[in-house]
């Protein structure tokens, strides 16, 4: 039987939160990722993990505070469900999201839901699985879906209008961010000092705040990238990846 483990304050500050094990030059995320997990742990913030050297864990939190633009009543949100390496196969994705399925029945939410896309996208569900398991599509912007499951007969969750935008004024590629990943912060780190070096502009705009989070002008998980005023992808990017988006 499968050994899991569910972040508290009591253990956060001795358990690994299984993405950038062991790579010091992702300490600084982890540290920024863990605070935001702490601050958000007292309103119902859940990150189950498996007991295990791996990317293993699901992490949700009800979509009132969630972080994400997305309007709703009584629903927890998935951010993410990762299962990865050697443990794939086994259901261990499968046993994460019964849990959150039944954790949050047992919370007398009235559904579940969590963002995905037409096509695979990093960072992001994959909608199969949880169509599935019976998540059906109930809002959309272009490829992207909000994917919810209903317990009862109450008005499912939505898109912000502003978040419908995929759009801003700014013409110089623009990235917004937040905590929420222990990835972020390196490459910010990394992409800042690229742009200085060859002198492109690189305007970055944190989301350190609820409110922001939900007045984003696009899709947002944790990480958007704009260029031209056009939304471009949801992908975390590096050096590399970001030379290559300003080649096209």
């Amino acid at each position: 039987m499968n050994e899991y483990i569910n972040l508290t304050l009591e253990n956060i500050d001795e358990e690994h939160i299984c993405c950038a094990i062991g790579d010091p030059k992702h300490q600084n995320g982890v540290d920024s990722k863990k605070e935001w997990i702490k601050s958000n742990l007292k309103d119902g913030h859940v990150f189950r993990k498996l007991n295990a050297r791996g990317k293993i864990f699901i992490e949700y939190e009800p979509i009132e505070i969630a972080w994400v633009p997305i309007s709703g009543n009584n629903y927890e949100y998935i951010y993410c469900l990762w299962v990865s390496g050697r443990f794939k196969g086994q259901g261990i994705a499968k046993e994460l999201l019964e849990y959150a399925i039944n954790d949050s029945k047992e919370k007398g939410m009235s559904g579940i839901c969590t963002l995905a896309c037409k096509k695979k996208k990093p960072f992001l569900n994959q909608k199969k699985f949880f169509e599935h398991h019976g998540f059906k599509v109930v809002d959309a912007i272009g490829d992207y879906e909000l994917l919810a499951l209903q317990f009862d007969e109450s008005e499912t969750p939505r898109f912000y209008d502003n978040a419908r935008n995929m759009k801003i004024d700014n013409k110089e590629f623009t990235i917004y961010y937040s905590p929420q990943c222990p990835y972020v912060e390196y490459e910010v780190k990394e992409l800042s000092e690229y742009s200085k070096e060859n002198s492109i502009e690189i305007r970055f705009i944190k989301i350190d705040t609820l409110e922001k989070a939900k007045d984003a002008p696009c899709i947002f998980n944790n990480w958007v990238n704009f260029y031209k005023g056009e939304f471009v992808s949801n992908t975390i990017l590096n050096a590399n990846s970001f030379k290559k988006i300003l080649d096209k």
